[in-house]
């Protein structure tokens, strides 16, 4: 069942050094190109890197992405929120970051049903990440960088949990 991978997945912050193929990588892209979005949209594009010089540059660019040190790939979700301004109606505009969302956490439930760890770092809204991430990618005006998605091999093993919480819900 779907839920058991959502409460296997962890956030993962060291791996073992291991290849991840250009197959592998496809199947995570197009799990998130799978994702919902407003008036389909698809505010997105992605960055697939795996230069060891690349991450270690994304590691040392944003405060909490260590993690890329020991990871194989960086999976960039990168939002155009263009892509929504301009639609024939004015529905889809903003909803870019729960659909980049939705693109993310599409990636995350994907590589851990290909039995790879993964951990999904925030950029967007934060500024300073913003500017220096987009600085190491060369990312053009009018888009930026979503989030940073690091996947590799796990090198750690958190047990899995359960968050049900029956006072967050109202029923009617």
């Amino acid at each position: 069942m779907i839920i058991d991978s959502i409460k296997n997945r962890r956030s993962i912050r060291k791996f073992k050094p291991v290849e991840i193929s250009k197959e592998q990588i496809k199947t995570m892209l197009e799990a998130a190109m799978l994702a919902p979005s407003a008036c389909n949209t698809r505010p997105w594009r992605f960055i697939a890197i795996t230069s060891r010089e690349l991450l270690n540059k994304l590691a040392d660019a944003h405060p909490y992405a260590k993690m890329l040190t020991t990871a194989s790939l960086c999976i960039v979700v990168v939002a155009l929120p263009k892509l929504q301004e301009g639609h024939e109606s004015d529905l889809p505009k903003g909803f870019f970051p729960q659909d980049c969302g939705a693109a993310a956490l599409s990636i995350l439930l994907q590589a851990e049903a290909m039995g790879l760890g993964s951990c999904w770092c925030g950029v967007y809204p934060k500024e300073a990440a913003t500017k220096s991430v987009t600085e190491v990618l060369s990312i053009p005006d009018g888009e930026f960088p979503f989030c940073l998605i690091a996947i590799g091999e796990k090198d750690q093993y958190p047990a899995p949990r359960g968050r049900y919480e029956e006072e967050k819900v109202t029923w009617m």
